[in-house]
């Protein structure tokens, strides 16, 4: 049986959370919550996460600090970036930190979750088939 993808969801808006979640394990997915990026970079587990989803602006760390923090240290974590804002000196950041999509709020699922199928395939991982009725 292959390994469930893990996709780790950083946003300090609740309702953002949960929705993300609960699309991520409707289509199969295992899914975690952060409710801010440095909770995400003090929790063990968001090191078994297959793939990030963050949002930009976060209070205390950005979702481009997060980011870079990741790429200083060494990780290759791939990473979509959400946004309410349109700003393209940190959407040149997020590509030169080779986030895999730069994609506005609100996004549909089908733009979010072909972006983020491209990255677990990209990975090597296996896209849960469809669950059906």
């Amino acid at each position: 049986m292959p390994k469930i993808p893990l996709v780790a969801v950083v946003d300090d808006d609740e309702a953002v959370r949960e929705a993300l979640c609960d699309l991520l394990m409707v289509t199969g997915l295992a899914c975690r919550t952060f409710e801010s990026a440095p909770a995400f970079l003090g929790d063990a587990a968001s090191r078994d996460c297959d793939c990030l989803i963050t949002d930009v602006r976060m209070p205390g760390m950005s979702g481009i600090d997060l980011l870079e923090k990741l790429r200083s240290d060494s990780s290759d974590l791939p990473a979509i970036v959400l946004t309410s804002v349109v700003d393209e000196h940190l959407r040149a950041r997020a590509d030169a930190l080779g986030a895999l999509a730069w994609l506005p709020k609100p996004v549909t699922d089908d733009v979010l979750l072909g972006h983020l199928k491209a990255a677990l395939e990209g990975g090597g991982l296996v896209w849960p088939e469809d669950p059906g009725p």
